[in-house]
């Protein structure tokens, strides 16, 4: 109890002080060490681990997908994507907002961040909802909400940063995150259904023409076929996720630099040193947290964790109930991928234990940590949504909370019944 108490301690001190995340873990773990002395207070020792987070063939996947999205976003995408959806649901009522969400759902597909595709995005519909007579702090929280979807949809970086720590199959947790993805789409168009209707805003898109029509459809599938060979490649077991990612890299190259012919030279190098920074981050992230993790392993903590949550291992649902209650209140004060760095090694013994399945498991763990991006007083989407919106936090809280409360309803309901991931997950990775 002791040790755990130093590391939350130690972690905790340093985060309200301002010291980034990884930092923070890195100063708690060797806080551990030191006090456990020995061979443990050793900083070679911390040097291997800080090494060994990163030393994995399937992490690489990460930098590859990030950069592929930043290629595919710098090559003419965005734009395509919006006009796409366009085509098919800008006419109904409150038809941005579908486009909105449709939008978010195909272009997670491709970038699976949050905030980059919010950022991405958000800079084009917002605008455009405005100009269409949509209030501008309904169509941010809009914008935040529905990209909430691409750390879910593959390829996703959360899912990647998941399946190297806990040690499980990437291919199986992209499949398993397809019928959530849907999930949260329709709900996303419900909730907008009923907003739109209580608002009043009509569509004023024009029709286009068929021959407008042809040429938006045939400009859009060129970028959807990126997660389809993707998923495809994956399923039929041509290529690993790491494969995966270089084949996402060489594709939208091509598509960027021959078919839309929006890649130079001068762009692709922004784009590598944007992949580059974020890749950095993240992987930095996964360093840190494995000395943390190393200690507090030697250190007994995980097991110490266990045995307060030990009665529920009875009772697997319940179990997977609090997890994701636990989960829903520190995603409010963390990060996705710290989070998931930090509580998987925890809580994996639990699942082993319980008899959970860890890719049922991921998922769910994942769209949980997800709403803590719309959630104060962190809320990174929340704060990009503003930026790009021109709003101010106190403005888009409210337009958010429908949407954040339907998603948690969703979350529970997938903690409650494991079928609605694992039946569709069995159709897919068969």
């Amino acid at each position: 109890m002791l040790l755990l108490l130093l590391f939350l301690t130690y972690l905790i001190v340093a985060i309200l002080l301002g010291v980034p995340i990884a930092f923070s873990l890195l100063l708690a773990g060797a806080a551990v060490g030191v006090h456990m002395g020995g061979a443990a207070a050793d900083p070679q020792i911390l040097a291997a681990q800080l090494m060994r987070g990163t030393d994995s063939v399937a992490m690489m996947a990460l930098p590859f997908f990030v950069l592929a999205g930043e290629l595919m976003n710098r090559g003419g995408l965005t734009h395509r994507i919006i006009a796409f959806a366009n085509i098919f649901v800008g006419r109904v009522r409150g038809g941005l907002g579908y486009v909105t969400i449709l939008a978010c759902l195909l272009f997670a597909s491709l970038v699976g961040s949050a905030v980059a595709s919010t950022a991405a995005l958000g800079a084009i519909l917002i605008p455009m909802m405005v100009r269409s007579g949509y209030d501008r702090a309904k169509s941010a929280g809009l914008v935040a909400s529905a990209n909430l979807v691409s750390p879910i949809m593959p390829p996703s970086v959360p899912f990647i940063v998941y399946g190297v720590t806990a040690g499980v199959s990437i291919k199986s947790l992209f499949l398993g995150g397809i019928a959530p993805a849907i999930y949260l789409t329709l709900i996303m168009c419900l909730i907008w259904f009923f907003v739109s209707r209580k608002d009043g805003v009509r569509s004023n898109e024009p029709t286009p023409t068929l021959k407008e029509a042809g040429k938006t459809v045939l400009d859009g599938i060129w970028a959807l076929l990126l997660p389809v060979i993707i998923l495809l490649g994956l399923r039929g077991g041509i290529f690993t996720a790491t494969e995966a990612g270089v084949v996402a890299v060489v594709y939208a190259l091509i598509v960027g630099t021959v078919v839309y012919r929006e890649l130079d030279l001068p762009v692709i190098f922004q784009g590598l040193r944007s992949a580059a920074k974020m890749s950095a981050v993240v992987m930095f992230l996964a360093a840190a947290a494995q000395v943390a993790a190393y200690y507090m392993t030697i250190g007994g903590l995980p097991r110490l964790i266990t045995g307060l949550l030990d009665p529920l291992v009875e009772n697997p649902t319940l179990l997977m109930v609090v997890l994701v209650i636990v989960v829903l209140l520190v995603g409010t004060a963390m990060d996705v991928v710290p989070t998931i760095l930090i509580l998987t090694p925890i809580v994996l013994p639990l699942l082993n234990a319980a008899g959970i399945s860890p890719i049922y498991f991921g998922v769910v763990f994942t769209l949980a940590n997800v709403l803590g991006l719309t959630s104060p007083p962190v809320g990174p989407v929340l704060n990009v949504a503003c930026a790009t919106g021109k709003v101010k936090m106190d403005e888009i809280i409210r337009p958010v909370i429908p949407y954040f409360i339907a998603q948690t309803v969703l979350v529970f309901l997938l903690a409650l019944f494991p079928a609605l991931v694992m039946v569709p997950l069995g159709w897919l990775d068969t």
